[in-house]
């Protein structure tokens, strides 16, 4: 018997079908699908479809999780299980508590919000030893800045004693990294 790993994936819901962004999280489903991974996202448009239906290309396993707090939102398409949740806040954690690890694509607020609060939840150690990619350069100036600003307190917190999140800078990258992170190979 396998058990199922789920990659949470974060990012923009603006991306659309014939954009980079999209194409690079479609890309990004199906990578992960192809390693056994299902694919979980807030389900709604944007990089949420691109990596779902990335998935579904591969024949892989995905989750949406949406909110009644998003009342004009639909459901992509390419989700198997949606799992509804009331309050922006209850999906959020939803979707942090469903991910055995997580990806954070380029994105606005939104993302930023989601990305902050898994690597708060990593450094204060309540979901320990999950690996955590950030696809592209977006992020990157953002993180850097943060280490640099703790870097100078004299009692290091989590991130200062290892990296908690890993830049990569393709979807092939970021597969590659979760999958070693679970010793899957290729063809697994």
């Amino acid at each position: 018997m396998t058990t199922e790993r789920v990659v949470t994936i974060f990012g923009s819901s603006r991306p659309r079908e014939g954009e980079a962004e999209y194409a690079e999280a479609r890309l990004l489903g199906r990578l992960l699908a192809e390693r056994g991974f299902a694919v979980c996202s807030g389900g709604y448009a944007g990089v949420m479809e691109a990596v779902s239906r990335g998935a579904k290309d591969a024949g892989g396993k995905t989750y949406g999780v949406t909110a009644e707090f998003f009342r004009a939102a639909v459901c992509n398409a390419w989700i198997d299980v949606e799992i509804r949740k009331q309050t922006w806040e209850q999906r959020l954690f939803e979707l942090i508590r469903r991910g055995d690890a997580y990806v954070a694509c380029r994105g606005g607020t939104g993302t930023l919000v989601e990305l902050a609060v898994v690597w708060e939840m990593m450094n204060k150690g309540v979901v320990p030893g999950k690996p955590f990619a950030v696809l592209g350069e977006f992020w990157v100036p953002i993180i850097e800045r943060v280490r640099e600003v703790e870097r100078g307190h004299s009692s290091p917190w989590g991130e200062a004693r290892s990296r908690l999140i890993h830049p990569a800078a393709s979807p092939l990258e970021a597969a590659e990294f979760l999958a070693a992170a679970f010793s899957i190979s290729p063809g697994d």
